[in-house]
């Protein structure tokens, strides 16, 4: 039938064509159609078809035009926006940023969160009588944070903060203790690759573990060296820098001097923490403060690394909340301003190449009590490996990581410190990465021991943790 009538349609519009050829005006038309229809050349309804099909085709095409024209002219207003105005918005590894087309400032905002279950306990168990409290089954925001840094004035003048929300507290706990807190804030003038001066409150780089993001790292949590031998945030000043990169002699050095009291907190004495560090980079590149070979380094690249810190005071530890006390010391409250010396060195090393990646610490801590006339000694070490079994068995899935931790700490007994404790840690991770370091899940399994030489009795417990950790 549609055939029939496009044949139709041809004939009518050849006869229309050969008639207005033929007369002086289209004033006909409308004659002609009735002609043809009478003739039966054409139906009335086959004709008022041909009309419609044409208006739409004629529609249509209007449509498509009007389309192209307004395709068109958005094409040259986003041109236009896109040279001449002053600020362009992107998303990246860093959050979302907002930046100036002079390159002059430019501001990341990111907010991450960190979820996490643990069975059966949340901690490190450092007593008998924690390695045999009840069993607790918790689910926990462990870090909930807002992140903000770029640069100002000029790209090399550069600023970081990050505010913790701290939303996670125990029951006997006030609500002040899941408070809002301020813990970086730091400007580094960065101009120069071989001399970088930075001044703030931020973790100062003593030794890699620490200053590896919680959202870098390759466990759910540090290792149980961290809490004896950590530095932490300090407000003060550092002096940094690379020299002869790229070359077998490559390496990083850092020099600072700090209040030594902690996070936000003044110095009432004139006796600062001082800090060194000496990074060797022996294959002539550098490794970036994470863990995990997430991109996959082609080249090998290696570091071996040597820092000091020493500071008179009255902490005997640091961590995020600030000064504190090491088990069996006085606390800070407590202590006089000048009660402890506590000198601490460091030797770490670090590599990846290929999906593979290795880092280990050795510590050494010496505390002086001033008032009690005490000297004591403490060790503690780290190691940690971790591979993609991707890229040996292709059945393995690319974003499946194995690791594996071992660590030990010698410490003195909180109830006599002339007695020392050693407890040991053995753990194997699953991470599974969805978008490298910024959303990715953990899951590890944690043997652990504790050997109390007071009493001579030897404890052990395991425990099992799962994180989500995702970044915005």
């Amino acid at each position: 039938m549609q055939s029939k009538i496009f044949e139709r349609g041809v004939i009518f519009a050849s006869m229309l064509v050969f008639v207005f050829s033929s007369l002086p005006s289209v004033s006909m038309a409308a004659t002609l159609e009735e002609l043809l229809i009478e003739k039966g050349v054409i139906t009335r309804e086959e004709l008022q078809q041909i009309k419609a099909e044409e208006a739409v085709n004629s529609a249509k095409e209007e449509q498509r035009i009007q389309a192209e024209v307004e395709q068109e002219v958005d094409a040259k207003v986003a041109e236009k926006l896109e040279s001449d105005f002053p600020v362009k918005a992107s998303w990246g590894k860093k959050g979302f940023r907002l930046e100036t087309r002079d390159g002059n400032w430019a501001t990341n905002l990111q907010w991450r969160a960190q979820m996490r279950y643990s069975y059966p306990f949340n901690g490190d168990p450092r007593t008998i009588s924690q390695f045999n409290a009840n069993e607790s089954s918790n689910f926990e925001l462990r870090r909930v944070r807002m992140k903000i840094g770029g640069h100002g004035y000029r790209p090399w003048i550069k600023y970081y903060f990050e505010v913790d929300l701290q939303p996670s507290r125990d029951v006997d706990d006030s609500s002040t203790a899941s408070s809002s807190r301020l813990i970086d804030w730091r400007i580094t003038l960065d101009k120069y690759k071989w001399a970088a001066l930075r001044v703030g409150q931020w973790k100062i780089n003593y030794n890699r573990e620490r200053v590896d993001s919680s959202g870098r790292q390759q466990f759910v949590e540090r290792s149980i060296v961290n809490r004896q031998f950590t530095v932490d945030r300090q407000v003060g000043a550092l002096l940094m820098g690379r020299v002869l990169p790229g070359t077998y002699a490559d390496f990083r050095y850092y020099a600072g001097v700090f209040n030594g009291k902690g996070r936000s907190v003044n110095n009432p004495t004139d006796d600062m923490m001082w800090m060194g560090r000496f990074q060797w980079n022996f294959l002539g590149r550098d490794l970036k403060w994470k863990q995990s070979d997430t991109k996959y380094h082609e080249k090998p690249a290696g570091s071996l690394s040597f820092a000091a810190a020493s500071v008179i005071g009255p902490c005997t530890r640091w961590s995020s909340s600030g000064c504190g006390n090491l088990s069996g010391f006085a606390s800070p409250a407590t202590a006089g301003n000048r009660q402890f010396k506590v000198e601490q060195m460091q030797q770490g090393a670090a590599f990846k190449w290929r999906g593979f990646s290795l880092q280990e610490e050795f510590h050494w801590k010496t505390i002086v009590d001033r008032v009690n006339n005490t000297r004591t000694h403490m060790t503690g070490s780290y190691a940690q490996a971790g591979y993609f079994f991707h890229n040996l068995v292709s059945i393995v899935p690319a974003p499946l990581e194995l690791a594996f931790r071992y660590a030990f700490v010698d410490e003195p007994n909180g109830n006599d410190i002339s007695v020392t404790n050693t407890r040991q840690e053995f753990t194997t991770a699953l991470n599974w990465f969805f978008a490298g370091h910024n959303n990715k899940l953990t899951l590890d399994f944690s043997y652990l021991t504790l050997k109390d030489r007071l009493v001579n009795q030897r404890v052990s417990d395991e425990r099992v943790r799962f994180q989500w950790d995702v970044s915005f």
